[in-house]
């Protein structure tokens, strides 16, 4: 960092009952009233030097001391204080920190050269251009300490010089990066002769006001030179810094109540992040997005900004992890652990593009056949996750299943895994309820060892276990039925028929219903290929099942209750 010292004699001022004295041989005979402050001071010395003082002190009448009140000088007493200093030639160190209030409280005082050769005002001013501007950090608490004084710097354009020469360095080939820069991120280490990160910038830009913060990242996008990732990169440095919760990802995380002050500068930085993230697709991570919508609802950001953050994360979701899914439950009413509502939202808006783009063809099927797909492993990872929440409410973990395309599940065995834990987990469902779990559950699309597992799953409802055995038998052309039948309703409370006849009867099925499975039975028999294609039509099982009698119908809800 640059400074400047200006000044030889030593430093005699001292403080007496509020008031600020300078140690001199000769009475005062001015006074600077400053707020709560007194300087008692010499109009030989301040007024050659401060075009203000000299028309103030003319204006007054001729007496022995004046009394001058100067409350509005920017910088306040400290400001002034640089000032009188100077006149006095008093050694003063100015820098980066405290260089905005010197050149104000000049200004203010009209220290120019027109006043006097070699004045205070064009020293700062020079030092500004030569030194500061120049430098990275310098530029960059500099810009910080306009946020006291905004009207009086953006009226002397320190501002948006300081920002032009921040932009100007980070538009800096990474290459040609020689000033000094923080960079704290996790596995990198400053060397000597290490290539300089591209985000190097990021970091340091984090500590500035929002205002200014917004200002650097409109301006280095104008350039369209800088990538949409680095643009992003910035945006989540930034969102870390200033949301003291975004990186937490336990649930504790939202637990401590804030004020809304400080609510309303957090909804103040989700709304101003929101609205600066690029267009381009993955210029931020889907985490990133995830997590802000968290965040957004968590501080109560406007609709507009959690319907486009749903939006953004919705065109991204095959990039998401089940990590980034995991988020905590915002909601004071609800009990269980996961916000399932924010994931159904962002699969919606997922689901709304897909369709839109299947059917304008807007890329190639097989594209968008394995972005559903992915989505679909995806969410039903997702399920056996949350499934584990013993405060899961049903409905919450049907909507998601049922949400995803039937074409996107080549297989349904990661859904029975997840329906499976559900059911393990909330022994103390209705059978409804079990039903209603099971109804997006294909039994057909499962592998025939998961399909084995269903139809000795005690914990599943006795419809699911008869389609899954009437596909496991299909599939392995042993019969509609065989003794696993026998043994299932066995192991239910059930009488065990003699044979397939009387368990049809059993299961009181209707007569087209028996006469297609003894159909289907002579012809696998018999051997042939096309009567095997016929049966497959004909005993479909989720046929037998919702299309039973009302004597089938009548059994099962004798065997509910």
């Amino acid at each position: 960092m640059k400074f400047m010292k200006i000044g030889t004699k030593p430093d005699t001022f001292y403080t007496q009952d509020g008031s600020r004295i300078l140690v001199t041989d000769s009475p005062n005979d001015l006074v600077i009233r400053i707020n709560n402050t007194s300087y008692h001071l010499h109009r030989s010395s301040l007024v050659p030097k401060c075009g203000l003082l000299r028309r103030l002190c003319t204006d007054s009448e001729e007496s022995d001391s004046v009394t001058i009140e100067l409350n509005d000088i920017p910088g306040g007493a400290d400001a002034f204080e640089l000032c009188a200093k100077f006149c006095y030639g008093i050694t003063i160190n100015l820098s980066a920190h405290n260089l905005v209030d010197a050149l104000c409280a000049s200004k203010f005082l009209r220290m120019s050269d027109s006043v006097e050769k070699g004045n205070l005002l064009p020293k700062l001013e020079s030092f500004f251009h030569s030194c500061v501007l120049q430098g990275w950090k310098d530029s960059i608490v500099t810009l910080q300490s306009t946020a006291k004084l905004p009207e009086w710097c953006e009226n002397l354009g320190i501002i948006r010089k300081c920002i032009d020469s921040i932009v100007e360095k980070i538009l800096t080939p990474t290459a040609q990066v020689s000033w000094s820069h923080t960079y704290t991120r996790p596995g990198y280490q400053k060397r000597k002769h290490h290539s300089v990160p591209r985000d190097w910038w990021t970091e340091d830009i984090s500590d500035l006001d929002l205002d200014l913060f917004r200002c650097i990242i409109t301006a280095a996008r104008s350039s369209f030179t800088l990538p949409p990732q680095l643009i992003g990169e910035a945006l989540h440095v930034y969102t870390c810094r200033w949301l003291p919760y975004f990186k937490s990802k336990s649930h504790s995380g939202f637990s401590v109540k804030e004020n809304e002050a400080a609510l309303e500068r957090h909804r103040r930085v989700v709304n101003t992040v929101v609205n600066m993230i690029p267009a381009d697709k993955g210029s931020v991570s889907e985490g990133f997005l995830l997590r802000l919508v968290s965040i957004a609802t968590y501080v109560g950001a406007s609709l507009t900004t959690k319907t486009e953050l749903i939006r953004k994360a919705g065109l991204q979701l095959e990039e998401a992890t089940l990590a980034d899914l995991l988020l905590p439950s915002q909601s004071s009413s609800h009990h269980h652990r996961y916000d399932t509502d924010l994931v159904a939202a962002v699969l919606d808006s997922f689901l709304m593009l897909w369709r839109r783009q299947t059917s304008a063809h807007v890329s190639s099927n097989s594209q968008l056949l394995h972005s559903i797909r992915k989505v679909a492993k995806l969410i039903d990872s997702y399920l056996q996750a949350v499934s584990q929440d013993v405060h899961m409410p049903v409905p919450n973990f049907v909507s998601l299943a049922e949400a995803v395309p039937d074409i996107a599940r080549e297989s349904h065995d990661r859904l029975y895994k997840a329906i499976n834990m559900y059911l393990k987990v909330h022994p103390e469902i209705s059978k409804e309820e079990k039903k209603r779990l099971c109804r997006s559950l294909d039994c057909q699309k499962l592998s025939a060892e998961v399909r084995a597992h269903a139809v000795k799953n005690e914990r599943m409802p006795l419809r699911t276990v008869v389609q899954a055995l009437f596909f496991d038998q299909e599939s392995s052309s042993k019969g509609v039925l065989s003794q696993a039948a026998s043994q299932v309703l066995a192991s239910r409370g059930k009488e065990v028929p003699t044979d397939e006849t009387s368990m049809m009867h059993k299961l009181h099925l209707g007569p087209s219903e028996t006469a297609s499975i003894g159909k289907a039975k002579s012809m696998r028999e018999g051997g042939s290929q096309r009567g095997e294609d016929k049966i497959r039509s004909s005993t479909d099982p989720r046929k037998l099942v919702r299309q039973g009698t009302g004597s089938e119908r009548k059994y099962h809800a004798s065997r509910d209750r």
